[in-house]
């Protein structure tokens, strides 16, 4: 599948984009933190994903970063996290 796993953050000056911002995000991936999320996604889905959030952010207000990790077969991320623990991303099967 090709799927890398992506850290996206992002700073959004208005909380009504924001919230668009976020609601899209919920679609793409893991919820970590207020503005941050982890995403596991292929080539195609990382496009389409910049293609939409370029279409909700104000580009002279707005920033939103997004690292690609890499290959999520070979990802064994190493994390420092205090407070509540940090779990990445694991994609499983879903049987329907």
């Amino acid at each position: 599948m090709n799927e890398h796993l992506y850290i996206v953050t992002y700073d959004i000056a208005d909380p009504k984009r924001w919230r668009r911002v976020f609601n899209l995000m919920q679609g793409h991936g893991e919820w970590v933190q207020l503005s941050v999320f982890q995403c596991r996604m292929n080539r195609r889905r990382l496009a389409e994903l910049i293609a939409r959030l370029d279409e909700v952010i104000h580009h002279s207000q707005d920033q939103v970063i997004l690292v690609d990790t890499g290959p999520v077969q070979n990802i064994k991320p190493h994390i420092v996290s205090l407070g509540k623990s940090f779990e990445p991303l694991d994609r499983k099967p879903t049987i329907i």
